[in-house]
Order: C-alpha cells, then structure tokens, then sequence
C-alpha cells in the first residue's frame, strides 16, 4: 500500500521526537490516526473532548519538556480546544495543535460544507503563537517541520496546523525524514553583561524575581543564591529556586512582609516574568532599584515595570554568563537571608491562619509533594488560591502545573497530562467542585488509560470564591452561584474510580495516604459543607490597595 500524507504525518512526527498525542478521533483526522495506530510509535490518548485533549497536551508539555501534540477535528472539534490553548498561550507551552480542514474545493469559501468554518484560521491565530495551513502533498513535511520548530523555538507558544482532509487522503510524494531540532536561542551582548555584573558588584541587597522563562535556568538561578542572591518567584517559577532553600521567599511574592523585603533591597534581576498585575498588585507594587530584566522575547522590555536595563537572552546562558563575571561570593549585607527568611515564615503563618480547619490539608500535602516529586496540579479554586499555589512545595520547576490564564474546569485534564509524562510518580491534582464538574468526563480517560493520580476534590456545593466576592462587593446577594453537584460516589462508582470521602478533617491524613498507595486514579471529596469553612473568606486577589490583605 502506498504512504499516504497521514501516514507520512505520522512518521515524522515520531521522527520529530514526538512520543504522545492527545485527541479525539474524527472522520477529518483517521488517516493520520489510522498511520500512528499501525505504525506504534507513537502513544495516543483518547480524550473525551478536545478541550480536556488540549489541556492534556499543555500539562504533559510542561512535565515532561516535551512537545505536547494534540490532534482535533476541524470546525466546532478546533473550536472546542480554543480555550485549553489560550491557557497554553498564556504559560508560553511547547504545543503543537494539528486541527484538520474540510476537502480543498471548498475550503475558505462559505459553502456550508459540514465541519466547516470559514474563518477557522483567524480564530486559530488569536490563540497561536504562529499558524500554519498544509495546502498540499508537496509541502506537507516540510510545514510539519516549520510548525514543530515555532512551538519549540523561544518564546515558545501553542502553534496551529491545518491539514485538510483530501491532502491527508493523497499519496506521500517526498521521501525525507525529520529528526528532533534543536532551536536557536538569543544570547546577550557582552557589554550589557559585563555592566550587569558590575551592578551585581556593588549592590549589597540583590534580588532575583524569577519567572516561568526562567525554568530552565534552576542550576545558574541557584548558584546565584549560594552567592548572596535573594529570590523571589510567580506561581510558574516555583521552585527554579528550590523553594526550601534559605534566601528564597518562594512564591511568596506580594504579602506585606516580601514588600518590606523589597524595600530594602537595592537591585532586582527579573527573569523570564512579565511582571503579571495578579502578582504584582496591579503592577502598583514597588520594587527595587535598579531593575534589570532578562527576556529572550524583546517585546517584553519594560511591559509592564520601566527598567533600567534589559537583556534580550535565553535565561540559562545569560544567568552563567553572568555568574562567569562574578567574585564565588558576593560582598552582600548578610543580613538579608535573615530578613528573606523572618519574611516567608510570617507570610506562611499569616496563610495558615486563614486556613482554619484546612490548615490539616496544606500541612500534610506540603509533607508528602515535594518528598516524593510528585507533579502538583491546580484548577482554579478557593484551595489553590490560598494553599496551593504558595504553601505546598513542589520539588522541581516542570512538576508545578496551574491554569495560569485563570480558567476554571481545566485541572482533571490537566492532571491526566502530568500523570501520562510522569509515570514514576503519582501525579496529585487540586479541583474545586464547580471547575470539575466542565471537565467531569475526562475522569473516564483517567480510568480507561490507568493514571496514577489522586484527584483532591474540595466540594463546597457552590462557586465559593463568587459567594464569598458577592458577600464582600454585593451586600451577600448570591445569584447565581449555588451548584447543584453530583453524588461524586456514585459517578465514580458507574466509571470504575476509587472515591473515597472525608467528611472530619482529621481523617484526611489517612485518606490521602490511602489513594496514594494505589494503582490508577482515584478521587479523595473532601466534604467542605460538614467540615465548615476556612478562617478567613477568600474573594478574589487583592485590588491593589496598601493595605491589601493577600
């Protein structure tokens, strides 16, 4: 039988490097589905929806390094993963999402062909980094190729590639094959270095801020530190300082005491952050001076903080060639690490208060992630927003995975991504009760496909932090807000998942323990309605005010 484009797809996205695609089969994509299923290279992941295929794609990108792929239909199918990429263009993820085209012949040309959606391409580039359309047998490898290399190439991003369905069905007619690239990085300029170090030099309170550009910069970032560095990071650059470490705040970034630590700092390095306003009290929060930013995307200079020197260059090598130029140790106020430290204990102690009785599960899940590395995922809920973006500890940069553009619904899929890229370690996922219930079908793919992950479910039966935003801004007139929710014992019983509940918190401990040890997926609800609520009501990031509580 003759090599198709499908099939040839197929193969050189195993040639590529690719080991995992996430979708959902359609009538569009068979025969590339058809060449990865015969060929075996290549392991594919039913999703229930394209949208949980696409967050599925970004977790497992940002866990394993990889280039996550998702393949979908066209039309409604690409439509229906618009949202998962938009998070994925907001964390800048390796992704490659391969959508298909309806036949050539009426392509582009509102004929009212079925699947199709004559401005698809439009819609595809408001949530891609860069688009690309396969428009026949020819070229079909070769923008393949360009496509792998643009979600590669820093800053890295969600691409989109069309494929129509007659080209997949033509015969292959090139021969050659793709390999795994290596994409270029930008490098800076060796008089801004060597001005940089000099500042280094002479500060005697340097900081570093480091952000999720700066991930792979964990080795330079830390011997930054053991030479008299603070830092600092956003919720995506936990832990490229290890968050244990004395002289870090951790993502501790904007409470009263890192503002105090700030104040008296007389240098900040920005690295690979964009300074975002939720982490910055609207971009209104002082920082230090001078304030250099490191970037390998150069629209980034002074976005949203004026600086007084920027860097165009990828994180890691220009953080060594900035060590390169730099004394073993710093001429640094000792003082600082003390400071650094006094600061993250009180920023700590301030959170737990609010806790109340869910101070039980922020301790104990900060015990047992970052020990056993395991990946820790969060969907957009009251939990995460208080203990889990902050509080609980993850022991390397790539196993922190939060929908960072904000979306609520996303972290089953997401959880079922890390779990694929981290088979070694069981994958731990956050949800609230009203963001499970827009992704609740892609816990039926964590059972058919055997996930080791623990899904965390905090069920309050309502959108909580919009109960708590209304209480505080709208005289506690709920609209709107209350959910009816499943009896999540008996959905999992009807797919198989272990559900196991905790209606006391001091049986959380041993509950969690318990779906730790197993083998596959399985739910822990923790009861929030019997166990009652937290300390302190959360509602919402703080508005930007002085005195702002966050």
């Amino acid at each position: 039988m003759a090599e198709t484009v499908g099939y040839q797809i197929a193969r050189s996205l195993a040639d590529a490097g690719i080991t995992t695609v996430f979708g959902v089969i359609s009538i569009h994509n068979m025969p590339i589905l058809d060449g990865i299923a015969e060929q075996g290279r290549i392991r594919f992941v039913p999703a229930r929806g394209e949208a949980g295929a696409m967050n599925m794609a970004d977790a497992f990108s940002r866990v394993s390094g990889q280039v996550g792929v998702v393949l979908t239909s066209t039309g409604t199918a690409a439509g229906n993963a618009a949202g998962g990429q938009a998070e994925a263009l907001t964390a800048g993820s390796r992704l490659l999402h391969i959508t298909t085209q309806v036949d050539r012949e009426v392509m582009d040309r509102d004929r009212a062909a079925i699947h199709d959606v004559p401005k698809q391409p439009e819609m595809l580039k408001g949530v891609s980094k860069a688009y690309f359309r396969i428009w026949d047998e020819k070229s079909a490898i070769g923008t393949l190729d360009a496509a792998i290399r643009a979600a590669s190439t820093p800053p890295t991003g969600p691409v989109s590639l069309e494929i129509p369905v007659d080209v997949q069905r033509l015969p292959a007619v090139t021969s050659f094959t793709l390999a795994p690239s290596t994409p270029p990085t930008p490098r800076a300029e060796d008089a801004q270095l060597d001005a940089l170090a000099a500042l280094v030099k002479a500060a005697k309170r340097p900081m570093l801020w480091l952000g999720g550009g700066a991930r792979g910069a964990a080795e330079q970032a830390n011997a930054l530190v053991e030479r008299g560095f603070g830092a600092v990071t956003s919720t995506q650059g936990r832990a490229v300082v290890a968050e244990d470490k004395p002289g870090t705040l951790g993502a501790f970034n904007m409470t009263p005491e890192a503002r105090g630590v700030y104040a008296a700092s007389d240098l900040m390095i920005v690295v690979g952050s964009r300074l975002r306003g939720n982490e910055t009290l609207n971009n209104k929060m002082a920082l230090p001076r001078p304030l250099v930013q490191i970037d390998v995307e150069p629209t980034q200079c002074g976005r949203n903080y004026a600086v007084d020197m920027f860097l165009n260059g990828d994180a890691a090598a220009t953080l060594q060639a900035l060590l390169d130029r730099l004394p073993d140790q710093l001429d640094v106020d000792p003082q600082q690490r003390f400071d650094i430290s006094v600061a993250r204990a009180k920023s700590e102690g301030a959170l737990r208060e609010r806790l109340g009785p869910y101070q039980v599960v922020a301790d104990h899940l900060l015990s047992v992630v970052p020990a056993g590395a395991h990946p820790w995922v969060r969907d957009v809920t009251i939990s995460n927003s208080t203990f889990g973006n902050r509080y609980v500890q993850i022991a390397a940069p790539n196993l922190g995975v939060h929908a960072l553009g904000g979306g609520i619904g996303q972290g089953i899929a997401m959880g079922c991504g890390a779990a694929v890229a981290s088979p070694g370690a069981r994958t731990v996922a956050l949800l609230g009760d009203g963001g499970a219930m827009l992704g609740i079908a892609e816990l039926i793919t964590a059972v058919d496909e055997g996930l080791n992950v623990t899904f965390v479910l905090m069920n309050d039966a309502a959108y909580g932090v919009i109960e708590n935003i209304q209480d505080a801004q709208y005289d506690g007139r709920r609209h709107y807000s209350a959910l009816k929710t499943p009896d999540f014992a008996k959905l999992c019983e009807a797919i198989d998942m272990p559900h196991m509940k905790v209606s006391d918190i001091d049986a959380f401990v041993e509950t969690f323990d318990a779906s730790m040890a197993l083998s596959g997926p399985a739910v822990v609800e923790v009861d929030m309605i019997a166990i009652g609520p937290f300390a302190e009501a959360f509602a919402g990031p703080p508005a930007g005010a002085a005195g702002s509580k966050v």
